[in-house]
C-alpha cells in the first residue's frame, strides 16, 4: 500500500497543535508500520523534526503560501507518485486528487458563532484561515473516503452540523509526548523566561475562544482575595494584545503578570511542573492536548464544562463553566486553600493520561488505511 501523508508544517521551527498531530502520528507509525510505503509531504523550513526510515520518504514543497502549497504543488507530486491513499492531517485538502482522500477534521469551529470572549481580536491570518475552510472543507468533505476527527464530542457535532453518514467519521483520540512528566525547578528555563517563584500558567493566543478576557477578570479578583497571591505566567500573548483589556490599567495587576512569548514545546514540561495550577477554561475545544500535558506533569487543572473538555479530563477534573469569572476564581481559591484537593488532582491527572498516547493514535490511524484497502477485514 502507498500512502501519501500531507504534513506541510511541521519543519515550522513554532509549531501548534495540528502540527505536534501530524509529526507526533508520523513517528509512531514509522515505529509500527515497516511494511507500507510511505511520502511525507512538507514546506521546507528550519526545524527537520523528522527523519526519513526505509519505507517513509520526506518530500520538501515550496510555495507560497498555504492555499497554493495544498492546492498545487501538494497535488501535482501526489498525482505523479499516485498514492493509494492521501491523508491530509489538518481539516483541509487538495479539491481535486485521484488517491482515496482521508482527511483530519479537528473541528468545525470556523462554522460556529458564539465562541466569542467579548473581544474583536482574531488576526487577519485567522481570519483568513478562516475564510479558507469554509470554502474548501464542504468540497472535500464530499470527496473524502474517510474522515478522522479527535473526540466523541467533536464526531457528533460535525456528523449533525453537516449530514453525514456515520460510517464515514471515526473518532481517533490524540496523544501527549513522551517528554512530558513532572520536571524538577529548572534554573535554565527559570531564566530564559523570568519564571517568578510562585504562579499559574495560562496558555492562551488570540483566538476569542481561549476566554483570555475572563481569564484576566478572574485573575483580578483573586488578586483582591488572596492574602499572598500567586503571579500569573501567561504563554503565546504580547503586551500589545493583552493592553486592551480594561484589567490592564490597574498596575497592581500589571506587576503579577509575566508574559512571555511564544514557549518552545520542549520547555513546556518545566514550566507546567513549576506552576501551582493550570488554566484551561477556553469557550470550545475539540479535544485539548495541553489538558494531557498539564496532567503528565503533575500540576493541577482547571478546565471548562463544555465541549470535548471533560471528555478528554474525565470525571474528577476541575471543572468549570468559562463563561462565569467567579466560578474560575472559586476554583483558583480552592486549589490556593486546599492542599488536599491540590494532591487528590495531582493523582488524578497522572493516572488518567494514561489512558491517552500517541502510539494508540497511530495504530487506530493504521487501522483506519487498512480498512480502506481491504474492507472486507474491516
Amino acid at each position: 500500500m502507498k500512502i501519501a501523508i500531507e504534513a506541510q508544517r511541521i519543519f515550522r521551527p513554532r509549531k501548534h497543535g495540528m502540527d505536534f498531530v501530524a509529526l507526533e502520528m508520523i513517528r509512531e507509525l514509522q515505529k509500527i508500520d515497516t511494511v507500507n510505503e510511505y511520502r511525507i509531504y512538507v514546506k521546507p523550513d528550519t526545524d527537520r523534526c523528522l527523519s526519513e526510515t526505509p519505507n517513509f520518504k520526506i518530500v520538501e514543497l515550496p510555495a507560497f503560501g498555504y492555499p497554493m502549497w495544498e492546492q498545487w504543488s501538494l497535488p501535482r507530486a501526489v498525482e505523479s507518485w499516485k498514492p493509494d491513499i492521501l491523508h491530509c492531517t489538518s481539516n483541509t485538502a487538495p479539491i481535486f486528487t485521484s488517491a482515496k482522500l482521508v482527511i483530519t477534521l479537528h473541528d468545525i469551529i470556523f462554522l460556529e458563532k458564539g465562541h466569542e470572549d467579548g473581544t474583536k481580536n482574531k488576526s487577519f491570518y485567522q481570519q483568513m484561515g478562516k475564510y479558507y475552510r469554509k470554502l474548501v472543507v464542504p468540497l472535500v468533505l464530499k470527496k473524502a473516503t474517510k474522515i478522522i476527527t479527535v473526540s466523541r464530542f467533536e464526531q457528533k457535532r460535525i456528523t449533525e452540523a453537516l449530514q453525514l453518514p456515520a460510517d464515514k467519521l471515526t473518532a481517533v483520540y490524540n496523544g501527549f509526548s513522551n517528554y512530558f512528566y513532572p520536571r524538577e525547578k529548572d534554573a535554565h528555563v527559570t531564566s530564559k523566561y523570568g519564571l517568578p517563584d510562585r504562579y499559574f500558567f495560562f496558555l492562551g493566543n488570540t483566538d476569542p475562544k481561549k476566554n483570555t478576557r475572563r481569564v484576566l477578570e478572574a485573575y483580578s479578583a483573586y488578586l483582591k482575595t488572596s492574602t499572598a497571591p500567586a503571579k500569573l505566567v501567561i504563554a503565546d500573548l504580547k503586551e500589545e494584545f493583552i493592553s486592551h483589556f480594561d484589567v490592564w490599567k490597574d498596575e497592581e495587576f500589571r506587576k503579577n503578570i509575566v508574559l512571555l512569548g511564544y514557549v518552545f514545546n520542549t520547555d513546556l514540561p518545566t514550566i507546567y511542573s513549576m506552576a501551582d495550577i493550570f488554566l484551561y477554561p477556553s469557550l470550545r475545544e475539540s479535544f485539548g492536548i495541553p489538558i494531557l500535558e498539564s496532567m503528565a506533569c503533575g500540576v493541577p487543572i482547571i478546565t471548562s464544562n463544555t465541549s470535548a473538555m471533560p471528555e478528554i479530563a474525565g470525571n474528577g477534573a476541575l471543572l468549570i463553566d468559562p463563561f462565569d469569572e467567579n466560578d474560575i476564581l472559586e476554583k483558583i481559591l480552592l486549589l490556593e486553600n486546599k492542599p488536599e484537593i491540590v494532591q487528590k488532582q495531582r493523582e488524578y491527572g497522572l493516572s488518567r493520561v494514561k489512558l491517552f498516547s500517541w502510539r494508540k493514535t497511530a495504530e487506530d490511524v493504521l487501522l483506519i488505511y487498512n480498512s480502506i484497502m481491504n474492507p472486507k477485514t474491516n
